[in-house]
């Protein structure tokens, strides 16, 4: 089994990355959610999920979250559901929404995948409910209201991500220089960018 590749991308296609492992070109179909964070000429590091076919030449499928990878492994596991439909779900739904839509029993979410009808949308419930471990939060964390992100990190993390890094390092990058230096907040996009810059060449 193949759980995880690492490598250079040499092409982002729509549904699908083509990822240079060991100078082998590997076919890897996707979410629309990993291959906006994979950019040709940058390394990719993608958990896997390897699919043996009868009649047809085998598949895999890569995601940038180990959260997307164990949902799309259980999902596939479920009679009648496919990697095709499995990957649909996570392309609408991210790994906490598929988790909240089990702990509310909410059929109407997997309805909104297309391809999948009320009876599929509550066999997933009940089976995804008796194979996936949902973490429930603490009393202390369902009191604590989310901070919204501020709109420099936002700009600067989608400027880093225009210039050729890949999401989970540009975010990694800006969240840890306004940690470091809070008062950035409130600087401007383009010096809050160099210094991330300057981190990020540091690093690489």
């Amino acid at each position: 089994m193949i759980s995880s590749i690492r490598g250079d991308v040499l092409h982002v296609g729509t549904d699908h990355a083509v990822v240079e492992v060991s100078g082998f070109g590997l076919h890897v179909s996707a979410t629309p959610r990993t291959l906006a964070e994979l950019h040709h000429g940058t390394e990719a590091r993608l958990h896997t999920s390897f699919v043996p076919r009868q009649d047809d030449a085998p598949l895999l499928f890569g995601f940038s979250e180990r959260a997307e990878r164990v949902i799309f492994t259980t999902l596939v596991s479920i009679s009648g559901i496919g990697p095709r439909m499995a990957l649909a779900v996570l392309a609408v739904h991210t790994p906490t929404e598929v988790h909240q839509a089990i702990a509310d029993s909410d059929t109407a979410a997997f309805t909104r995948v297309p391809g999948i009808g009320k009876k599929t949308a509550q066999r997933i419930l009940l089976e995804l409910a008796g194979k996936l471990v949902i973490d429930q939060p603490t009393a202390a964390e369902s009191a604590v209201t989310p901070v919204a992100e501020p709109e420099v990190a936002v700009q600067v993390r989608e400027a880093l991500i225009s210039l050729g890094w890949i999401e989970r390092d540009a975010r990694a990058a800006v969240e840890k220089l306004l940690v470091a230096e809070p008062e950035l907040v409130q600087a401007d996009v383009s010096t809050v960018l160099r210094q991330a810059l300057r981190s990020l060449g540091g690093a690489r």
